[in-house]
């Protein structure tokens, strides 16, 4: 049984690949969900290929930037920021009540390496010991991000 949190960015992957087209390639439809776990990316264009990936949070409003968001394991993370290579960014925001939502988009290329922050490793009590995530510093960057869907209704599935 997935999580709420997973849940909220299992609809964020969803709302995303229906909604948005393909920055890549300009075409509707052609992003599809990759497998859990994928390191780096949630979203796939079965076309050109871009990649993406996609992060969900909660938001009063439904449009306004969180100061900070959880990203995920830092290593993958990090080993690709070393190698130059970034991916783009698709924020879904969704009030508590669902009612509203939007999404907004941060370019690969506007992505300084503050944006990520490691976290500290998880204790030794943890269930994933030594296991080290990271943090987007969405503060550091809001003025780049682009708002590209926003909805006022009842919440799609």
């Amino acid at each position: 049984m997935a999580t709420t949190k997973q849940q909220l960015g299992e609809f964020g992957e969803r709302l995303v690949a229906k909604m948005c087209p393909c920055p890549g390639c300009k075409r509707d439809h052609t992003l599809k969900r990759l497998p859990p776990n994928f390191k780096c990316a949630n979203l796939i264009c079965d076309f050109c290929g871009f990649l993406a990936q996609v992060k969900a949070s909660t938001s009063v409003d439904g449009q306004t930037l969180p100061k900070v968001v959880l990203g995920a394991a830092w290593g993958p993370q990090k080993e690709r920021m070393d190698a130059a290579i970034y991916f783009p960014l698709y924020l879904v925001l969704v009030t508590s009540d669902q009612k509203k939502y939007s999404i907004h988009y941060l370019s690969a290329d506007l992505q300084p390496p503050e944006l990520f922050a490691m976290r500290k490793p998880l204790s030794s009590a943890a269930k994933r010991a030594g296991w080290q995530g990271f943090n987007y510093n969405v503060h550091l960057v809001s003025n780049r991000f682009v708002r590209i869907v926003e909805f006022n209704g009842p919440r799609e599935s």
